[in-house]
């Protein structure tokens, strides 16, 4: 994926001397992706579009392959703890970075809550204990992942590389424990709510296939940065694609179009064969999962969070631990107020999942689309990453027409961004 920069003011801002190499980069790009998506989106996507879910994920996968790719491309060119917001203030300037890097942090920020309570009800459903404590199971989650973020990427990303490698086994073994009891019957009618039933399917889907955006702002810790994170995004999609693809099949093959009514879809899933064993492997994964995804956004966080107030966009008190091999602490005292913040607000008013996820997804897409829009002006004109970064842009505004109705935090957070830039110029003037 050859590319280099035909844009003046796009100097590399760092050489990415990591030393983090490409077993490790790869189990954190599958666990960021891979992720909490597996224990509610089958579900979820069932509830949305019947068997056309398995459609939905099918086209989330290919949508997801350029975006992936251009990812790969701009952050192996230009590996910034910054990540999109980067690519964004090398491209367009420092307003659309600011609005860039305030969507991932504020706006994907959301799916904190949600990946908490997800560990939460799958633990408390394996434990048979009330649902009173899937809040405290949660938060204790995300505390968790904040202490191995103050412990750096190099402790995080060893842990990271077992997690991975047992959850992979593991949704192995749970959709080879289903298949047998798929039945032919349940794939239809295939399409219950029509496509406009996919279409939302394939907007929930898109939490399922994101992560490659959470994983540039690491990327500066990769051991050769363009080679590691090219590889590490073949491996991981590969590994992802195949296993929605195959659990998609096998949830609406054993549960039928109408899924599973359950917080706790997997466990239904292979219950169906493993009425005993079936909740303690679930939670197995539920507890590998959350850990897992939280490992790897929970640095992605605190180094753009970090980035953002060396580039002047967050208080410069948080910038430091922005440069390759540090550990950004005072960034994650911010990233620890956003998520548990977020949490105790979805817990403590007993929001709804899908309203976060979406809003999560919506943010996501945004910032898919400017560092889509980045990647045309930054790489190489007609490179295959070039290439990659002109479809992405058609796909991304494709993304944002079906997400327009959750688009209201995204377009706030943006309104933020102008406000600051506005007020920044009213008082050079004064």
């Amino acid at each position: 994926m050859s590319s280099t920069t035909t844009h003046p003011a796009a100097a590399p801002p760092s050489a990415g001397t990591g030393r983090v190499g490409l077993p490790t980069a790869s189990a954190l790009y599958i666990a960021a992706v891979l992720g909490t998506g597996i224990l509610v989106l089958p579900g979820l996507g069932v509830e949305a579009a019947g068997p056309a879910s398995i459609l939905a994920v099918a086209i989330v996968l290919v949508l997801s392959i350029p975006l992936a790719g251009t990812f790969a491309a701009l952050a192996g060119r230009y590996p910034d703890g910054g990540g999109v917001a980067t690519f964004a203030r090398l491209a367009l300037g420092e307003t659309a970075a600011r609005a860039t890097g305030y969507w991932f942090l504020f706006g994907v920020g959301f799916g904190a809550p949600v990946v908490a309570a997800l560990g939460g009800e799958y633990l408390t459903a394996t434990l048979g204990i009330g649902r009173g404590w899937v809040a405290v199971i949660g938060i204790g989650f995300l505390v968790v992942a904040l202490a191995l973020g103050l412990l750096g990427l190099k402790v995080s990303g060893a842990v990271q590389l077992g997690l991975s490698a047992l959850l992979v086994a593991l949704v192995v073994g749970v959709i080879a424990t289903a298949a047998p009891a798929v039945q032919p019957a349940n794939f239809t009618p295939f399409l219950p709510h029509g496509w406009a039933g996919v279409a939302l399917a394939v907007s929930l889907f898109v939490w399922a296939f994101a992560g490659g955006e959470a994983i540039v702002h690491i990327a500066h810790e990769f051991r050769n940065p363009r080679r590691t994170i090219l590889w590490a995004t073949v491996i991981a999609l590969t590994v992802v694609g195949a296993a929605y693809l195959a659990l998609q099949f096998v949830t609406v093959g054993v549960l039928g179009a109408g899924g599973s009514s359950s917080a706790v879809p997997l466990i239904d899933l292979v219950a169906v064969n493993l009425p005993g064993l079936g909740p303690a492997v679930i939670g197995g994964i539920a507890t590998l999962v959350v850990l897992g995804v939280l490992n790897a956004y929970i640095p992605a966080f605190a180094n753009l969070a970090a980035s953002l107030g060396r580039d002047g966009h967050l208080p410069r008190w948080l910038a430091k631990g922005a440069e390759g091999g540090a550990v950004p602490r005072r960034a994650l005292v911010l990233v620890a107020a956003i998520t548990l913040g977020y949490s105790a607000v979805f817990f403590g008013f007993g929001l709804d999942l899908q309203t976060f996820i979406l809003i999560h997804t919506s943010s996501m897409v945004a910032v898919y689309a400017i560092g889509m829009v980045a990647a045309v002006r930054l790489l190489t004109r007609f490179s295959v990453g070039w290439w990659m970064a002109v479809v992405s842009v058609v796909l991304t505004l494709a993304l944002l027409a079906l997400a327009w109705s959750h688009l209201l935090v995204p377009a706030l957070i943006a309104l933020a961004a102008i406000a600051v830039t506005v007020i920044r110029r009213i008082r050079v003037r004064s």
